[in-house]
């Protein structure tokens, strides 16, 4: 079950110089890989169990949005429970942020093939970027621009009982109706809630898929911090849900906990809006600030990445866009994809973020951030619980 990546271990020191970066563990040890195991593990034909899931009639995913491998590693105190339980790490997949990994759960396809690639992200052909986290363009259908079928549809049409259970604040939104299509999606406005009807879903018929997600481990650590006083008391908080959860699970049930990335708090900052270099030939600056797309206008490519280079030296990995896709950052690339990420990306492996504070002043805000390939960001649990 183990997905650590080459050359796996702590963050590389700030300015050590790596040659190549760890790349997600697709098809062998990622998140994308956890549903289609899940579907496995539930009798639905043609499911690879590439984790090697025991087979049950119920699944519940426990999905704690910002709970990485090395951070719950080394909190053994404010998550007893969930350091008991039996797993290891996997790879979230590129970029670890939230939306690309919510969009590898619900189709187990990897970024590059579902094409929710970041918090930012082109529309091709417009000119301009969609923040995939608010959405907030009428003009870009979430069921189009993530095309790739859910495992939820691919469930219930096996005759699977399937709930999505989260805040219901989401229920409408863009990003919802991109990664939890094919769900009964389920309203839980806190911890207690989470888990009555998680209970009450695992339930229903004679074999159930239920998805739960829990965002405020990660809200804290943006706000707070990796580690703050306030992060380790929100985690005392995760390890309870999850335990709470176990506690109910129907016989014949697996409780699977996982995450969609770990964190960091970068101690240097470089502020895209100030240096000159890093604007010169720029059209748009999207990805986040620890996995920068940056789309170059007409001609400019070449120095574009030139300058990014040159400015980020030994502290990020600065490459094209189809340098990226070659070493497998994004794993298999659907149609037209590839478009929708920067001409060079940029992702910090050092002590340092990039941000832009004239026109993201709500990055420049956070405190914990995530994005890159390091082991910080990129390795989350697999943890499993289960009830014969």
């Amino acid at each position: 079950m183990s997905g650590v990546p080459a050359g796996g271990g702590g963050e590389p020191r700030q300015g050590a110089h790596i040659a190549a970066p760890p790349v997600p563990r697709y098809g062998e040890g990622a998140l994308a890989d956890l549903p289609i195991s899940a579907l496995a593990a539930l009798g639905v034909p043609d499911a690879p169990n590439a984790l090697g899931l025991p087979a049950v009639p119920r699944v519940c995913v426990l999905l704690v949005d910002g709970l990485g491998w090395e951070q719950l590693k080394a909190h053994p105190a404010e998550a007893p429970f969930l350091n008991a339980l039996e797993g290891g790490p996997i790879t979230a997949g590129f970029p670890a942020t939230t939306v690309s990994s919510l969009g590898s759960l619900a189709t187990g396809a990897p970024p590059g093939e579902h094409g929710l690639l970041g918090v930012q992200v082109a529309v091709p052909g417009t000119g301009r970027l969609l923040n995939l986290l608010r959405w907030g363009d009428d003009t870009v259908d979430p069921e189009t621009f993530q095309p790739v079928p859910t495992v939820y549809d691919r469930a219930a049409a096996d005759g699977v009982e399937v709930a999505y259970v989260s805040n219901p604040l989401y229920r409408k939104s863009s990003l919802s109706r991109a990664t939890a299509r094919g769900a009964d999606y389920v309203g839980a406005a806190g911890l207690g809630q989470l888990v009555g009807r998680a209970e009450l879903a695992l339930r229903r018929g004679d074999r159930s898929y239920v998805t739960v997600y829990h965002a405020d481990l990660d809200a804290t650590g943006h706000r707070f911090g990796v580690g703050s006083a306030d992060w380790r008391h929100q985690l005392r908080f995760v390890d309870l849900l999850a335990q709470e959860i176990a506690s109910v699970l129907p016989p014949g049930s697996s409780l699977h906990v996982t995450a969609d990335h770990g964190m960091v708090d970068p101690g240097e900052r470089i502020d895209a809006d100030t240096v000159p270099e890093l604007g010169e030939g720029v059209a748009l600056l999207g990805g986040d600030a620890r996995a920068r797309y940056v789309y170059s206008e007409p001609g400019a490519h070449d120095d574009v990445l030139a300058a990014w280079t040159a400015v980020l030296g030994d502290r990020a990995w600065v490459v094209s866009s189809e340098q990226a896709a070659e070493n497998g950052w994004f794993g298999r690339i659907g149609p037209g994809m590839l478009e929708r990420v920067g001409d060079v990306i940029a992702v910090p492996h050092a002590d340092l973020a990039i941000t832009a504070s004239e026109r993201e002043p709500w990055l420049d805000r956070m405190v914990g951030m995530h994005g890159s390939l390091v082991p910080a960001e990129q390795l989350v649990p697999l943890l499993t619980a289960s009830r014969p």
